[in-house]
């Protein structure tokens, strides 16, 4: 009620506000000099708090929204994701000297081998027209002397729950580098004991790049089906400056004969 009430009374307000600067711009032309310089420095400190917000709401309002699970789906889908990295704030945005293991955030982690690490990562909002996903992930690479980088992604329980060999799942990545350098994205399947592993080259000819993981050509036993997760895999990462601005997913039948 409290909330509502205030609701009224500044309604009320920025209407009479608005009512007398309707006035005072309907008069200016016969105003005296005196009543004329105090209006225009009025109106000069108000035009400037009014062209900061403006100028914030415009930048803010064209940017994707936090939280929105927008994304380009193949025909036929019936089941896509977005990881929460790039989909919503994270608790710690960014640190330095990024140990061997390092949770980023829930279902999310950096490994490497490195012995000293020269590795940095944030996330970071999207503000390109281009962008779908509200955020994407950063890595400035400096000295490397370790043997590998990945980016490790749990998939959710829906990813697996239904699984069979007929699925494609697909993988859709929009990705910058300062220079060329190999991706490759490897699909785990958990299934029982055993973990069936395919590995596909991400062909960064383009910036936006997918890769198809076609289930036919596993040994995935469909009744065993526990986890689903894909590494990222840098190759060569040393002096380069890596962003994924956004990372999704999704499963479809493979089309009858």
């Amino acid at each position: 009620m409290a909330g509502r009430m205030a609701g009224l009374i500044e309604g009320f307000l920025h209407k009479r506000v608005l009512r007398r600067w309707k006035q005072a711009a309907d008069l200016a032309d016969q105003a005296d000099p005196e009543t004329l310089r105090t209006l225009r420095s009025r109106a000069r400190g108000l035009r400037r708090n009014l062209d900061r917000v403006i100028h914030v709401a415009e930048h803010r309002l064209a940017l994707p929204v936090i939280g929105s699970n927008v994304m380009r789906k193949p025909m036929g889908t019936d089941w896509s994701w977005r990881p929460a990295l790039w989909k919503g704030p994270i608790p710690v945005p960014g640190f330095s000297s990024v140990p061997g293991k390092a949770v980023i955030s829930d279902g999310t982690t950096i490994f490497h081998d490195c012995r000293r690490s020269e590795l940095t990562i944030r996330q970071i909002r999207n503000t390109r027209a281009a962008d779908i996903a509200p955020f994407g992930f950063r890595m400035d690479v400096f000295r490397f002397d370790g043997s590998f980088l990945s980016l490790v992604i749990d998939l959710p329980e829906e990813g697996a729950r239904g699984l069979k060999l007929k699925h494609l799942l697909r993988m859709d990545v929009i990705v910058e580098m300062e220079k060329p350098l190999e991706i490759f994205a490897r699909l785990n399947i958990k299934h029982g004991p055993n973990v069936e592993q395919i590995v596909r080259e991400l062909p960064l000819n383009e910036e936006e790049v997918a890769v198809e993981f076609d289930l036919a050509y596993s040994k995935m036993n469909e009744k065993r089906v526990e986890k689903l997760w894909v590494d990222l895999i840098f190759e060569g990462p040393e002096m380069n400056q890596i962003i994924l601005r956004d990372v999704t997913f999704s499963r479809r039948p493979r089309a009858e004969l």
